[in-house]
């Protein structure tokens, strides 16, 4: 009787430990605008900080203003490459992104397709000379042009000393004339600084 006491109680605690290093991520929704830091690598939070900044200080500069001025019309953008030199994988395609979409949203810039969105577009309107109605077959080589190419890069700098880390990027953009190749706006972001202490020495 007491050893079966005994096996039933091992069971009961071999269950428990089981359940209790039970392997499946406990999940929490948090708001989108939540500033979430969990490694002190780059993140939503920096996109959002730094595309924000830059847009507001390029779409804002004098010579853009000169230019609608001059134009009598808002400037017609493209957003190029921008360029990870940084020391970490950072996939600069959500960087373009929320480019655009803050180009398109503030209503100061107009904005056009990127290079591989082209590549799709041209495709269809070809076919349709073919194969839609004389009245809908949209025109071929009537595309708008870019006035100005948006291109940029991420960069960082480390600084360690035993477990502590300081990490900061620095965002550059870059506004540049297609016709003239003028750069008629430079902009930085270097908000994004970081302190990281760790149990490894790592980072």
């Amino acid at each position: 009787m007491k050893i079966r006491v005994m096996m039933i109680i091992a069971s009961l605690s071999a269950l428990a430990l089981f359940f209790g290093c039970s392997s499946t991520p406990k999940v929490s929704r948090v708001d989108a605008d939540t500033q979430t830091d969990l490694s002190g690598y780059w993140n939503d939070t920096d996109v959002r900080i730094v595309c924000e900044s830059l847009i507001n200080d390029c779409l804002g500069s004098a010579r853009v203003a000169q230019f609608q001025t001059q134009k009598g019309r808002i400037p017609v953008v493209i957003v190029g490459t921008f360029k990870n030199d940084s020391d970490e994988h950072i996939d600069t395609s959500i960087i373009t992104k929320k480019m655009e979409t803050a180009i398109l949203n503030s209503g100061k810039a107009d904005f056009v397709a990127s290079k591989s969105e082209r590549t799709e577009l041209r495709d269809e309107r070809q076919e349709q000379q073919a194969f839609a109605s004389e009245e809908t077959a949209k025109a071929l080589a009537n595309e708008t042009g870019a006035d100005f190419m948006m291109i940029g890069s991420v960069k960082t700098i480390v600084d360690k000393a035993g477990k502590t880390a300081t990490r900061t990027y620095f965002v550059y953009g870059e506004l540049v004339d297609l016709e003239s190749n003028r750069k008629i706006w430079m902009g930085e972001n270097s908000e994004i600084k970081k302190v990281i202490k760790t149990p490894s020495a790592k980072l």
